[in-house]
């Protein structure tokens, strides 16, 4: 029975468009909790808004509303449940656009943990990093909430502007690093992962970014007391 088992929210905060629900929603289907069938099955409604369904099938497992469809960004917050055989999970999806902090806020207030994203593409960093980002205020904002257990994943690695590179990997997880010492998180109890939601590398095994981690993001999150635990039946190491 869920009653029985420990509960944990887990948030997901970052930049609009740096791709937090492409990543959980990749991550959903690679531990098999959503078919790829079943996001094929978007593909009429993709067409309809001028988009290839290649291009939002992950994000539209969590992007259910319509304008949230239409308009190609989280708007409200998203929830995902889920059991193990010894843990009952909520993912709560968070916007990431300014307009909608208020979701943000509502949804990290809940969370007893949260999984920062942060996109390696060049520009998005920048953006989300620098004076009005919203990297930059989200971090803020789960450290004054109380969300004290945090994992780091920087996605977009398979970007033609980064091309799975590690010096770019490094840049911006040191820039990361600093935001978060900044605010008074004991960044050597953060992990930041390398990611790819668009391809998977690294969500459960680490594929074309071997060289720069060996651990899957999917690891991490269980290592730092986030058990996701994302797969059916007997938990198995990744």
């Amino acid at each position: 029975m869920s009653a029985q088992k420990p509960h944990l929210n887990l948030v997901v905060c970052g930049h609009v468009d740096h791709g937090k629900s492409t990543s959980v929603g990749r991550l959903l289907v690679e531990k098999g909790y959503i078919s790829e069938r079943e996001v094929e099955a978007h593909k009429a409604e993709a067409e309809k808004y001028g988009m290839r369904i290649a291009e939002v099938k992950y994000a539209w497992v969590l992007d259910k509303l319509k304008e949230e469809r239409e308009r190609g960004m989280t708007i409200d917050l998203a929830f995902w449940k889920f059991e193990t055989d010894k843990y009952f999970f909520t993912i709560i999806d968070a916007p990431g656009h300014r307009d909608f902090v208020k979701n943000m806020i509502t949804g990290t207030s809940q969370a007893d943990a949260g999984l920062l994203i942060v996109s390696a593409k060049k520009g998005d960093y920048e953006a989300g990093i620098g004076p009005g980002g919203q990297t930059r205020e989200h971090v803020f904002l789960m450290r004054t909430l109380g969300v004290n257990q945090l994992v780091v994943g920087i996605t977009k690695m398979d970007d033609p502007t980064v091309k799975f590179d590690q010096q770019r990997f490094e840049e911006v997880s040191n820039g990361v690093r600093d935001l978060l010492k900044m605010v008074g998180y004991d960044t050597s109890k953060i992990p930041i992962i390398p990611i790819s939601g668009w391809t998977g590398d690294n969500l459960t095994h680490a594929g074309r970014l071997l060289g720069i981690t060996r651990r899957a993001l999917s690891y991490r999150l269980a290592k730092y007391g986030i058990h996701t635990e994302l797969r059916r039946g007997r938990p198995r190491r990744t």
